[in-house]
């Protein structure tokens, strides 16, 4: 009774958040349009259905576009639920994006391979060099008592400044104007799922299944439970005699290992040669689908859906109408505000407790009357 109340609580209390961050971007959103109602439409209803002589009618294509931004985002914040809850605060998902998808474009352009086997073992080695670079931040913390936030931080820009010299002096294809790799062998291309423009691969299907594996590995097997622990109390997982070095570096480790999937993934199914300039972005926004799916790996595609979507309606709103496309850093900061703070929606929590509390005492009492009375 207990969890299933304070599960309803955390859907309350995440609902709210994002009406409130709404909220929020309406209030700026009057301020900035003469036309608001016609802003807000295309934020909120735009994403999904076009409008024309006809009327009105679902977009399938956009949609699919939804699902296709999702891909790279679900990845990072996977890492990011899995470094969060062993309380390691590891920013490198940005650069382990950037690392593993350049990795994997060498792979895909140098290595030839079985159509079948290209892009897995592409994608497989992309994700490991992203999970060793990510681990340094930890290794530095169990080492020197670095911190891993300002390490992993500046690490993104060390890996970006790497990766864009590699790609400006050493594997640039000179017959080109803009500098960019050598294209994608076609054996190692990531089929696509749909026909169209909406760049829908068969990533999402992986996106999905792992969001769910790694579900099963944080809350049905051991060493997801030592994360957890760890995360909740780290003197009581070393006195019960857990490995916390171990599980910490694992931690990191995963968590650069599924930032490189994602970004492997997304070279190899939206791209045909490398040619990111600079960091693609999806590390930040891993973090705030994290937050918003409240380290819970089941609820990432969700959160990641919610994201994708608003992103989306940013973008048609920026097009049709004269509100800026970074209304949607206003809505996520807002999000991140709202569910940062420990006192948000805290009363409707104390009475949640203590309403647990008097149920269980009254349970025990009757328990201990029937007892009596046998």
């Amino acid at each position: 009774m207990y969890k299933r109340r304070m599960l309803g609580f955390s859907l309350i209390r995440g609902l709210a958040a994002i009406l409130l961050a709404l909220a929020v971007a309406a209030v700026f959103i009057f301020l900035a349009t003469d036309e608001p109602f016609h802003a807000l439409q295309q934020l909120l209803i735009g994403p999904v259905v076009s409008f024309g002589e006809d009327g009105a009618s679902f977009n399938v294509q956009s949609f699919y576009q939804i699902l296709a931004a999702m891909i790279p985002t679900i990845f990072t914040a996977l890492g990011v639920c899995v470094m969060f809850s062993a309380n390691q605060f590891n920013l490198g998902g940005e650069g382990g994006a950037m690392a593993g998808g350049f990795v994997a474009a060498l792979v895909a352009i140098y290595l030839p391979m079985a159509a079948g086997l290209h892009p897995v073992v592409s994608v497989l080695i992309g994700a490991v060099a992203a999970g060793l670079i990510t681990l340094i931040p930890g290794v530095l913390k169990v080492s020197v008592g670095a911190s891993e936030m300002v390490s992993s931080l500046m690490l993104n820009y060390v890996v970006m400044y790497v990766v864009l010299h590699f790609l400006n002096y050493e594997f640039a294809d000179r017959s080109k104007g803009a500098t960019q790799t050598h294209a994608f062998l076609p054996t190692a291309k990531i089929a696509q799922m749909v026909r169209g423009g909406s760049r829908l691969t068969y990533g999402f299907i992986a996106a999905i299944a792992v969001a769910l594996l790694i579900g099963i590995f944080m809350y049905r097997t051991r060493w997801g439970y030592q994360i957890r622990m760890i995360g909740i109390n780290q003197n009581f997982a070393t006195y019960s005699g857990m490995k916390v070095t171990s599980v910490i570096l694992l931690s990191q480790f995963m968590g650069g290992l599924l930032a490189g999937t994602g970004g492997a993934i997304e070279v190899l199914g939206r791209y045909n040669t490398f040619l990111w300039k600079e960091l693609p972005g999806f590390g930040w926004t891993g973090i705030t689908i994290a937050i918003l799916a409240r380290n819970n790996p089941v609820a990432v595609p969700f959160a990641a859906f919610f994201i994708a979507y608003l992103n989306k309606g940013c973008l048609l709103m920026n097009t049709n109408s004269d509100i800026p496309s970074e209304m949607i850093s206003i809505i996520q900061a807002s999000i991140f505000l709202f569910f940062a703070a420990e006192q948000f929606l805290a009363g409707l929590r104390q009475r949640i407790v203590v309403k647990n509390a008097r149920d269980e005492l009254a349970q025990a009492q009757a328990a201990a009357a029937a007892s009596e009375e046998g």
